[in-house]
């Protein structure tokens, strides 16, 4: 604001008026006046030549480096300091340029919560849990969204596609509601604010069979943590045993461990010891014939 005093003097406008209207002591600005900068201000200003000049001869080169050429060049200069000035210039290495953050907000929760972290259930479809995985092989990635019965913890239906599109949901659910063989009306699918469940396509699936949606917060990996549980297991069991060259042979090894393994062989200590389907024959025996 200062120069700008200056310039209204020199056109014929009192330093006092200027002062007043712009909110500043006229002592302050005689002062700025005869010493513009000070001699710490010329200093950094010095060093941050030394910086630039240091930078424009070897780009390539991170703020440690360039703290050392200009400590070569008798600036005393700790490293903090020259990292500040580089920042404040935006003088980054070129290797090592920071990314921008997109900025992207999280989407409007298209349902409101009705788990509550309470991942119970009395009978079979009352509350499905879903979500979607995604892993690479040498072809490139491909998804997988489940959908787990909260009841037995059995995957009622799935979808494997190499795009994460509303369509892999759709599927899933379509796969469940097949399955089941029974009225899943009134069924709660809970998930989180993906873009992928909040679309149209999705909202029309679950209104044809009447499920209800729910879903959990923003960043709280807690709110639907029965089915990264499942997720946890299938990384470990499946996704991180090997390198996948194909999209086709993680697709079987996936679909194979779920369907075989997961269902008929591991046993679970919240099912008292006994397999997802081995727990629906028991407990619901008129479900058997879906298992």
């Amino acid at each position: 604001m200062y120069p700008l005093v200056r310039e209204l003097a020199a056109d014929g406008i009192p330093v006092t008026v200027s002062c007043r209207v712009l909110g500043l002591a006229r002592a302050a600005y005689y002062r700025w006046l005869n010493a513009p900068f000070t001699d710490g201000q010329l200093d950094e200003a010095w060093l941050a030549n030394a910086i630039f000049d240091a930078h424009r001869d070897d780009p390539e080169f991170g703020y440690r480096f360039l703290a050392d050429e200009v400590r070569l060049a008798d600036h005393d200069v700790s490293d903090r300091v020259v990292w500040r000035i580089c920042r404040d210039n935006a003088w980054w290495s070129a290797f090592g340029k920071p990314k921008a953050r997109k900025g992207s907000k999280p989407g409007t929760p298209s349902h409101d919560d009705l788990v509550r972290r309470d991942f119970t259930a009395t009978t079979p479809n009352q509350l499905w849990l879903t979500d979607i995985t995604e892993h690479r092989t040498r072809e490139g990635k491909i998804y997988l969204c489940a959908i787990k019965d909260v009841f037995s913890n059995r995957i009622v239906g799935w979808a494997i596609d190499s795009r994460m599109k509303a369509r892999l949901v759709v599927a899933a659910i379509e796969m469940a509601v097949a399955r089941r063989g029974v009225d899943v009306a009134g069924c709660i699918l809970h998930s989180d604010r993906g873009s992928q469940f909040r679309a149209r396509k999705v909202h029309r699936a679950l209104t044809r069979h009447g499920l209800v949606g729910s879903m959990g917060q923003v960043g709280s990996a807690g709110d639907n943590a029965a089915m990264e549980s499942f997720f946890a297991l299938l990384q470990r069991n499946v996704l991180d045993r090997r390198t996948w060259d194909t999209r086709d042979a993680l697709r079987i090894a996936m679909v194979t461990w779920i369907e075989r393994t997961y269902h008929h062989r591991r046993r679970q200590a919240r099912l008292g010891r006994l397999t997802p389907t081995e727990y629906e024959m028991i407990m619901t025996p008129q479900t058997a014939s879906a298992a």
